[in-house]
């Protein structure tokens, strides 16, 4: 059976100074709302032919994912199911001072680098991976969209493509390189043939 798994970032998101605020920084992080163009342009996704016809609408637990799958979920008249599986990397700061001199490139030369409290892509990939194959084994949904975020979905990519010279490549398809600039909303289509992956496109 053909299936078709949208890997969608979220809108823009609202990043508001929270200076006074208790919360933790990763809390903050997760409260982020969208910005009103944000909304705007969650509203206009939903619209695409692409789009239409979801048999499954799925999200991390941030604010801002939910914010953009919820127009989805709404025009195919579906509920939104949480799966913090494809949240977003952890940092595991307590400020952003303390982020790790050029922490992303780290991670990309080094599937292990992290900080002490936080996530190594190595360990997003993995549940990234795992909340994948849990949807495709677990469910007979031919369409189904995922909203997540732009590092962990980098992450999942690299896993289910080939990762060389900076560059992800599926079937020597170029998918992404390091100028690729991310998109607030962007989607990634992933096609499979009974459980087998047969295509990974960006849908522009």
């Amino acid at each position: 059976m053909k299936k078709e798994i949208y890997l969608i970032r979220h809108a823009e998101p609202l990043k508001s100074n929270n200076t006074n605020n208790i919360d933790s920084l990763q809390l903050q992080n997760e409260k982020w709302p969208l910005t009103v163009s944000g909304e705007q342009k969650a509203k206009e996704l939903s619209e695409k032919e692409e789009l239409q016809n979801i048999d499954l609408v799925i999200s991390s637990n941030y604010v801002r994912t939910i914010s953009t799958a919820k127009y989805i979920a709404d025009k195919n008249n579906t509920n939104i199911n949480i799966i913090e599986d494809f949240n977003e990397r952890k940092f595991g700061i307590n400020d952003w001072s303390e982020l790790p001199e050029d922490f992303g490139q780290k991670q990309f030369l080094d599937e292990d680098f992290k900080t002490p409290n936080g996530e190594s892509r190595k360990e997003v990939t993995d549940r990234m991976y795992n909340g994948l194959i849990n949807i495709l084994n677990n469910n007979q949904c031919k369409k189904v969209v995922i909203t997540s975020h732009a590092t962990a979905i980098t992450f999942l990519l690299m896993k289910l493509g080939e990762y060389k010279n900076n560059a992800i490549y599926f079937n020597n398809k170029l998918i992404m390189d390091s100028s690729y600039k991310w998109k607030a909303p962007d989607v990634f289509k992933l096609t499979y043939e009974d459980n087998e992956l047969i295509d990974i496109e960006n849908i522009k």
